[in-house]
């Protein structure tokens, strides 16, 4: 796994997201997009270091926090400022759709 981007747990999810922008990749091993999003994930996060932080969470595992935002299609990406929701981006995106969504609450 990647040394930008990591992996939250219910366990850990709060605190994660609690400050600054940090986008969540909610994803599911056995999905083909989410697979494919990933590398996107990886160039995005290695650009925006410093600014925002990006995380994943496996919806079999982490299935809390998969019930409670509702997530019902994979990849879901929710973007929190300050441990808030902001926004959400569903399906596959290319790295500039994502950067933009991103920067849009730096």
């Amino acid at each position: 796994m990647s040394d930008v981007i990591q992996h939250f747990t219910d366990k850990n999810f709060d605190a994660q997201i609690g400050s600054g922008v940090v986008l969540v990749d909610f994803h599911a091993n056995w999905c083909g997009p989410c697979r494919m999003l990933a590398p996107l994930l990886e160039q995005v996060a290695k650009k925006l270091q410093g600014k925002a932080r990006i995380g994943k969470v496996d919806i079999d595992s982490a299935q809390e926090i998969a019930s409670f935002f509702q997530i019902t299609s994979v990849p879901t990406m929710i973007l929190f400022k300050e441990g808030k929701e902001v926004n959400r981006l569903i399906g596959i995106k290319s790295a500039e759709e994502i950067e933009k969504f991103i920067i849009s609450e730096v």
